[in-house]
């Protein structure tokens, strides 16, 4: 059995930047301690597998040691490599995951997800949490992910986490630092930590976003922001409030492709 495994970076209009994932479209689906081992060989933050419902899919996202609930860049690159190598005259997708109904659109090069929004509340800070993210915060927020907010972009582009520490950390899936933006057209700047995922940094995070988009709309008072995740490798994004969803859009470019080639 012969299954494609295209390689894309999400987020990004440049190969080698952005956030690379592994897209695998199915007949059906393989077991999930298949799915599981294709994503630890591929060894990269997300690998998307999915397979036809008709006219839309069922999407499913496995990190090299779990499998997680929603995943943004990952989507982007299945809607890319759906709208491009394979139906390249569509122009909108549907996908059904364990976060409901997630629908992506594209417009030029550009596609736009349609995300929940999740927006953070207040919450006890975690033993530890501070320790091993390092710095001094204005303020700690809980969503599913810890929300780590600093006064200043340079604060977060400083952060040296200790990742064993943070992979103890109790509470959440992961941990967001972000902080305002700090150059023209940047309103904020975020970068994501998931060490106890097997994803000690993300280079670009999507679903990370559906925090950040409320919680900095509410903050500027503005529903429409330009995000940039300030990883080694970088990456834009520009995110819409639109009640309880978010708009979140960006590019992707094709890497590579290939074949897994499994038994039966």
């Amino acid at each position: 059995m012969r299954i494609p495994c295209y390689q894309v970076d999400a987020f990004t209009r440049t190969r080698f930047a952005g956030n690379p994932a592994a897209v695998c479209p199915l007949p059906r689906w393989l077991p999930d301690a298949t799915l599981q081992a294709i994503a630890a060989e591929n060894n990269l933050a997300e690998t998307a597998f999915y397979v036809p419902d008709g006219a839309e899919f069922n999407l499913r996202w496995f990190t090299p040691e779990v499998e997680v609930d929603l995943c943004g860049h990952a989507t982007l690159a299945t809607a890319f490599v759906q709208m491009t190598a394979i139906e390249p005259r569509r122009t909108e997708t549907r996908f059904h995951s364990r976060s409901g109904p997630l629908a992506v659109t594209r417009e030029g090069e550009a596609y736009t997800l349609d995300f929940p929004s999740r927006p953070p509340v207040a919450a006890h800070t975690p033993a530890g949490l501070i320790a091993a993210l390092g710095g001094r915060p204005r303020e700690v927020l809980l969503s599913r992910d810890w929300l780590v907010v600093y006064d200043s972009a340079e604060e977060v582009r400083a952060l040296r986490p200790d990742f064993n520490l943070l992979a103890g950390v109790e509470g959440a899936f992961a941990v967001i630092a972000t902080g305002p933006g700090d150059v023209a057209g940047v309103d904020f700047v975020s970068r994501f930590f998931a060490p106890a995922q097997g994803i000690p940094e993300d280079p670009v995070t999507g679903s990370a976003h559906c925090t950040l988009t409320p919680y900095w709309a509410e903050r500027l008072g503005r529903t429409q922001l330009e995000a940039r995740q300030i990883s080694r490798r970088g990456g834009e994004l520009r995110c819409t409030l639109r009640g309880d969803r978010v708009g979140l859009t960006g590019h992707a470019v094709l890497v590579k492709t290939g074949e897994f080639l499994l038994e039966g």
